[in-house]
């Protein structure tokens, strides 16, 4: 990538290798992470968030899962919602646990580890895009797709993302164009004609899996 940030410890200036890095050595993330661990309010705080974010998350995913009979403003509103909340928990998550939320990813195979990393690139892409005039509306196919066993019981989380076109990407900055084509990229590999209920339950699952992990390590 071309883009380059400030280290969060250091501030010295390094290109990310990946969307959310905020250290530009293991040495910098492990040494924030100690100063941190002698601050407990600051973890505190953070915790906090955390648990509220996930409480929220859940139960607007789990209640669009199970919805059914909605009208579309209704279920559109809905699936909004939970792509607010999956990728706000998903980048707090990176940001105060990233070596749990790493280690989790590591084990995976590299097969399904893309799969988790594209999802939630995808869903960024479709929070971004939403900022940009954009309308929930113009990425749902408000339909079951063909074949689909739940489809007769009219169940929200059967509606599919479409393919969407490749948006213009001429007004950002080169860094930025980069990190939006490959979200957009990321979006047509694992989210476009895909049920939404199968995008949902495979990040809330590796969320909840994160979370925790990270409590599990927490001082």
């Amino acid at each position: 990538m071309t883009d380059t940030r400030n280290c969060a410890h250091c501030g010295a200036l390094f290109a990310p290798r990946r969307e959310h890095a905020r250290f530009c050595s293991p040495r910098c993330r492990v040494t924030w992470n100690r100063q941190r661990a002698g601050d407990p309010s600051a973890y505190a705080t953070a915790a906090d968030a955390l648990d509220w974010s996930i409480t929220a998350m859940r139960e607007t995913t789990d209640r669009l899962l199970q919805a059914d009979g909605w009208d579309r403003p209704h279920a559109l509103a809905a699936i909004t919602e939970a792509v607010w909340w999956v990728t706000m928990v998903d980048a707090t998550l990176v940001r105060y646990h990233p070596d749990s939320y790493g280690r989790l990813l590591a084990d995976k195979d590299p097969a399904q580890r893309k799969i988790i990393e594209d999802t939630f690139a995808g869903l960024r892409f479709v929070r971004n895009r939403m900022g940009h005039k954009a309308e929930i509306g113009d990425f749902i196919q408000p339909h079951p797709l063909p074949g689909s066993p739940r489809a007769a019981a009219g169940k929200i989380a059967e509606w599919a993302w479409r393919p969407v076109r490749k948006p213009a990407l001429a007004a950002l900055p080169p860094s930025g164009q980069e990190w939006e084509l490959t979200r957009y990229l990321a979006y047509r590999a694992q989210l476009a004609d895909q049920t939404i209920g199968a995008t949902f339950s495979r990040t809330v699952t590796f969320l909840l899996l994160a979370r925790d992990a990270s409590a599990s390590r927490a001082p």
